[in-house]
């Protein structure tokens, strides 16, 4: 029997599609050792330099005019599969992309991003690619441009996901929940305090991560970094700056004058590390973030929230019960303060945490895929 051929297609907007693309091809390579994985950044088969500009427009329109992307999402969201809009997206560079996904031979696509996604379910659909495809949605809601009725296979990270596809006209048995896929080293199980003195920290204070994405869209973040060193508290902070080299430089008085430990670093590739080591996360609402810090059982604060589908997700997890949102520099500090103040807060969200994520999300998404590939 020849191996099994797969080809996962991901976009480099932010870092999350990439990162659900990586988590689960390590998955399947686990599971399945000899099989062919391809991975593919979708837009850069069109144009390497397009694929740069307009990731560059995205992240400098999400960290300046949030707002302009959440108009734009909310005017999209309940679009239909087959709206002019959507048949516009779907057709660009279609034929060019079938033919080269043929000439690969895969017997299964897998996306974690939406046009791909949406542009090869039209193309299954009307009979042009005749390959069972996948669709992996990294967030907690649905927006239409995930939806489509030529998709085999859904994979959604909760309950809420699955039953908004099925409302929105997707097949049942075509929807499971398996958790958002995440690197499955998040499930090892590691030593906090072999952690945090690893890092040159201390193992009885109170230790907030710090992390704004890899590429900073916490923004000004340095009050943050300012509040927690200069606090009456036995407190201590990880402060991941992602690439905002800017950002990383403006720490250099703060660490200077902290009388509370600090340790900051640029991007990184041990987030499972210093979460563990952590109490309590400060960041964006990223899937693939609040998907990792619910894998570790790590309470969250989410601040200033991107409008649209990073939204979605702080209330997701505002509702869960295992984070807050902070929509303002008050309410950080008092929520801050809360959980300085209480413990006890701490446990319970951490425990909610866990009722949502119960760990080896990519294994379970692996295996589905497996089982598809195979029936």
């Amino acid at each position: 029997m020849k191996p099994l051929r797969i080809l996962v297609f991901s976009a480099s907007f932010g870092d999350g599609h990439v990162k659900a693309a990586e988590g689960l091809i390590q998955a399947l390579k686990n599971a399945e050792p000899t099989a062919q994985i391809i991975h593919e950044d979708f837009l850069s088969l069109y144009n390497k330099a397009l694929n740069s500009v307009i990731k560059n427009a995205y992240i400098k329109i999400i960290k300046r005019v949030p707002k302009l992307y959440g108009t734009f999402y909310q005017g999209t969201q309940n679009l239909s599969y087959d709206s002019l809009f959507q048949r516009l997206v779907n057709n660009i560079g279609h034929k060019r992309l079938i033919d080269y996904i043929y000439s690969l031979n895969p017997d299964m696509i897998v996306c974690t991003y939406p046009t791909i996604s949406g542009l090869l379910a039209q193309s299954r659909t009307v009979g042009e690619l005749r390959i069972p495809l996948v669709t992996v949605i990294t967030d907690y809601s649905v927006h239409c441009q995930w939806i489509h009725p030529g998709v085999d296979l859904y994979l959604v990270g909760c309950i809420q996901v699955r039953d908004g596809l099925i409302e929105k006209g997707i097949r049942p048995q075509s929807v499971q929940v398996t958790g958002i896929p995440v690197s499955p080293k998040f499930n090892r199980l590691l030593s906090r305090k072999k952690t945090l003195t690893s890092l040159g920290l201390a193992t009885d204070r109170l230790t907030f991560l710090i992390m704004g994405g890899a590429y900073g869209v916490l923004g000004h973040a340095k009050w943050m970094c300012e509040l927690i060193a200069t606090a009456d508290a036995h407190i201590q902070a990880i402060f991941v700056c992602g690439k905002d080299n800017r950002l990383y430089g403006s720490l250099d008085s703060v660490l200077e004058e902290a009388r509370n430990p600090i340790v900051r670093f640029h991007y990184v590739n041990n987030i499972d590390e210093l979460m563990t080591a952590s109490d309590v996360i400060i960041t964006k609402a990223g899937g693939l973030t609040v998907s990792e810090a619910l894998t570790k059982h790590l309470p969250m604060i989410i601040f200033k929230p991107i409008p649209g589908q990073e939204e979605n997700n702080a209330h997701f997890i505002q509702k869960i019960g295992a984070g807050r949102i902070a929509n303002t520099q008050q309410e950080f500090m008092d929520i801050v303060t809360e959980l300085i103040q209480n413990e006890g807060l701490l446990s319970t969200m951490s425990r909610a945490a866990a009722r949502a994520s119960n760990g080896n999300s990519a294994e379970r998404a692996a295996r589905s895929i497996l089982n598809l590939a195979y029936t």
